[in-house]
């Protein structure tokens, strides 16, 4: 069971740590301008920092808890700056941003889910006693 855990962790890393290096292209800052973000220049790059270092975390099992509170605080204004599905009128990408929306909706959850029981087995930090 404690790959189980291991495995999920990589998984769920995954996505910060690709898209957080994604943030440093000028053409994600290009599409967060786009997309009314203010000083898109500065917060997309620092909204990756965030991310990359998040997931990173949360992959080895270092500070986990503080990784997932990291995490949490990328998604939280990435999600509702981005995936404002309710302000589309084109109903295909209405539905895809609704989708990218809950899509980090549950990825929320998992973090707080982290900021909680921590990164379980198989961590660079050992787990806390309760």
């Amino acid at each position: 069971m404690k790959y189980l855990v291991l495995l999920g962790r990589i998984f769920y890393s995954a996505i910060f740590i690709g898209s957080g290096i994604g943030h440093f292209s000028s053409s994600a800052i290009e599409y967060a301008r786009m997309a009314g973000v203010p000083m898109a220049g500065f917060l997309v790059p620092f909204s990756g920092l965030i991310a990359l270092l998040g997931g990173i975390s949360i992959l080895l099992g270092y500070r986990a808890r503080i990784g997932a509170w990291l995490i949490v605080i990328f998604l939280v204004p990435v999600t509702f700056m981005m995936h404002r599905f309710w302000g589309i009128t084109e109903q295909n990408v209405g539905l895809i941003q609704q989708a990218m929306f809950m899509k980090n909706l549950s990825m929320l959850g998992a973090a707080l889910l982290i900021t909680y029981f921590g990164s379980g087995p198989m961590s660079l930090t050992p787990p806390k006693k309760r």
